[in-house]
């Protein structure tokens, strides 16, 4: 899954300056529910992680049912972290 995909998904370009707040914020609930329904753990864990860049992403234990998967959001949350 291809993060520039994801904002062109959800936010109509792959540019998130050029949104608006209303348009980010109804990309980031269209996230939400296409998070909450789907099945494939990669496309999940990329969905998680962009809710986590624009600071909506559900709690660990909530998002993923998995111990590996909340591992791994545990590790890109703090390279993320660890970058900035």
């Amino acid at each position: 899954m291809k993060l520039d995909d994801l904002f062109v998904r959800y936010f109509g370009t792959d540019d998130l300056d050029a949104v608006s707040p209303d348009a980010l914020q109804a990309g980031a609930e269209r996230l939400r529910v296409d998070f909450g329904l789907e099945t494939d753990r990669g496309r999940r864990f990329g969905m998680w992680a962009l809710m986590q860049m624009l600071g909506v992403a559900p709690d660990l234990e909530v998002a993923f049912a998995d111990p590996a998967d909340r591992d791994a959001a545990r590790t890109l949350m703090e390279l993320s972290e660890a970058a900035e």
